[in-house]
This record gives structure tokens, C-alpha cells and sequence, in this order.
């Protein structure tokens, strides 16, 4: 019996989701890899996180909403926060990775940021007009 957990995010660039996981303290492996489970269990996923415990962290392309979406094994989760707290900082992280090439793309540069006690980031951005 499978225990592997998939959860829908609007995660759309594996190169963003790729710095968010890093951004975290995670090393991202790329490709189509194995998520390890329960009892040696595997599912495939296109980004993967190996984790020392046995149970990994993987993002799946879903095809019909061009999303990643998170697959583990949810039994064996051993991170320091649950999963949706994880998936709250990593959104966060990947939106705010979004902004900054949006705004790096658009000539601006990062004057300010600041990460506040409640979780929030604000940024102050500038663009000098020739």
C-alpha cells in the first residue's frame, strides 16, 4: 500500500522552485529521480530533495495544470515544521524570488529588504530613468 501524499501548489518555474528550495537550505536534485517512502517504497518526480531519514521531498510536473505539485511520503515526514507550514515558506520564498527577477527583467534593483517578525517581507526598490 502506497502512503505517498501528493498536494497541489501553483508552483509553474522549476528554475524559481529551484532557487526557493536552495533559498531554504535544501539541495535540489533535477531530473526524473526516485522519492523514497515507506518500506522502500518509490514514486518518480522531476525535482527531488533527497532527506537523510529515507523519505524524500518531490515535485511532479502535472501536465494538464503545468504546476509542480509536492509528492512524499506524509507518514514520514520529518521536517522541523509540518508540511503545509513548509509549503506556506516555500510559496512565500518562490514569490518572492518571482518578484525579484520580475523586477531585476524590468531595471530596477533591490534598495531594501526586510524580513519581519510576523514572517512578511518588504522590499524597496529603485530604478534610475536616463
Amino acid at each position: 500500500m502506497s502512503h505517498f501524499t501528493t498536494v497541489k501548489t501553483e508552483l509553474r518555474k522549476k528554475e524559481i522552485l529551484t532557487q526557493s528550495l536552495v533559498d531554504m537550505g535544501f539541495l535540489p536534485l533535477e531530473g526524473t529521480k526516485l522519492v523514497r517512502g515507506f518500506r522502500g517504497q518509490t514514486v518518480k518526480a522531476d525535482l527531488t530533495v533527497e532527506m537523510s531519514k529515507g523519505s524524500d521531498i518531490g515535485f511532479r510536473l502535472n501536465p494538464i495544470s503545468e504546476t509542480y505539485e509536492l509528492v512524499t511520503d506524509i507518514d514520514l515526514w520529518q521536517q522541523t515544521v509540518p508540511v503545509e507550514r513548509f509549503l506556506s515558506q516555500l510559496t512565500q520564498r518562490y514569490a518572492l524570488n518571482t518578484v525579484l527577477l520580475a523586477t531585476n527583467e524590468e531595471g530596477f534593483e533591490v534598495a531594501e529588504q526586510t524580513n519581519n517578525q510576523d514572517g512578511s517581507i518588504e522590499l524597496v526598490v529603485t530604478r534610475w530613468d536616463s
